[in-house]
C-alpha cells in the first residue's frame, strides 16, 4: 500500500494529512507544540490516537519513542558506526530490530527486516513538489508503525542537521 505525505507542513505545531494511493485521508500527524520534548500523535481520519511518538529525555543519543496507547512499541535512535549513509535502529519491545537506511533528507530510504524490505521512502513516484511517498511493501506490517518509524528518523536527520524546530 503506498501513502502520500506532503512534508511542506513537516513541523513540530503542525499537522497534516497522509493519503492512500486512493487519495483518502488515511492518517493524521498531529506534532505538538508546547511540549518540553518533541512529540507527535498519528491519528486515524476519524482523529483517534493510534500511535503517540516522543522524544526520549535524558538518552545518550537523540531517541524516539512510539507508543500505543500505554505500551511501548519500539524506540527509534541513529546507528553509532555509520559513514556513508545514515542508518538507524528500530528496536521493537519484542526484540526485533529494524533497520533503516538511505539519503533520510532526500526522502530516499528503506526499512528492512533481517535484509528483507518492509518499506520504502521515496519522492521519486510523485509529481508533486514538497511530496514524498511511503511504499509498505509487505501487507503483514503494520503501515501505521511504518510511517511513525519514518516521522521519526526524518524527525531525528533534521534535528541532527539543525532543521527541527
Amino acid at each position: 500500500m503506498r501513502y502520500e505525505v506532503r512534508e511542506r507542513l513537516f513541523a513540530i505545531g503542525e499537522d497534516y494529512w497522509i493519503e492512500d494511493e486512493n487519495g483518502h485521508k488515511a492518517f493524521l500527524v498531529d506534532g505538538k507544540a508546547m511540549h518540553v520534548r518533541d512529540t507527535f500523535e498519528l491519528k486515524g481520519p476519524d482523529g483517534r490516537v493510534l500511535i503517540d511518538i516522543h522524544e526520549k529525555m535524558f538518552a545518550l543519543r537523540d531517541t524516539m519513542v512510539i507508543e500505543r496507547g500505554d505500551e511501548q512499541l519500539a524506540k527509534v535512535k541513529r546507528k553509532r558506526l555509520s559513514l556513508l549513509r545514515n542508518h538507524y535502529r528500530v528496536e521493537l519491545v519484542d526484540g526485533t530490530e529494524l533497520d533503516v537506511s538511505g539519503k533520510i533528507l532526500d526522502r530516499e530510504f528503506a526499512v528492512e527486516y533481517d535484509g528483507e524490505l518492509l518499506a520504502e521512502i521515496s519522492r521519486r513516484w510523485l509529481r508533486v513538489r514538497d511530496t514524498y511517498g511511503v511504499n509498505v511493501v509487505r501487507e503483514d506490517a503494520d503501515p501505521a508503525l511504518i510511517i511513525a518509524v519514518a516521522v521519526c528518523v526524518i524527525h531525528l536527520a533534521e534535528k541532527e542537521r539543525g532543521d527541527a524546530d
